[in-house]
C-alpha cells in the first residue's frame, strides 16, 4: 500500500468523552477525509498516555495504510474499531507510534 507516501493531517475537532478527529490522508492519488473518534480511555490503554491523542489517531492511521487504500478506509470510525478488522492493531501499534 501507499502508506509510507502519504500525508496525514490529523485535527482534533472535539474534546470530551470521545475525542474527536478530522482527518485528511493525502497521496499521489488524491485525498480522502476522515472522521475517527477515540474514548480517553482508548489512549491511555494503547500508550499509557505517553502519546498525544493525535499521535495516536496518526499512528493508527500509518498501521491502516499498511493494509488497505485510503479509500478503503471508513469515513467515520472509533479507534477501537481497527482492532475488530485487524486482530494484530494493539500488538503492531507501537511500532506505527515511533512514525508519529
Amino acid at each position: 500500500m501507499a502508506g509510507n507516501d502519504a500525508i496525514i493531517e490529523v485535527r482534533q475537532t472535539a474534546g470530551g468523552e470521545p475525542l474527536k478527529f478530522a482527518v485528511t490522508v493525502r497521496d499521489a492519488g488524491g485525498e480522502s477525509q476522515h472522521v475517527v473518534t477515540m474514548a480517553p480511555a482508548t489512549r491511555q490503554d494503547l500508550t499509557a498516555g505517553a502519546h498525544t491523542p493525535a499521535a495516536c489517531v496518526e499512528a493508527g492511521f500509518r498501521f491502516l495504510l499498511d493494509r488497505e487504500a485510503k479509500e478503503d478506509i471508513l469515513a467515520r470510525f472509533d479507534m477501537d474499531v481497527i482492532g475488530h478488522y485487524y486482530p494484530e492493531f494493539r500488538v503492531r501499534f507501537a511500532d506505527y507510534l515511533k512514525g508519529a
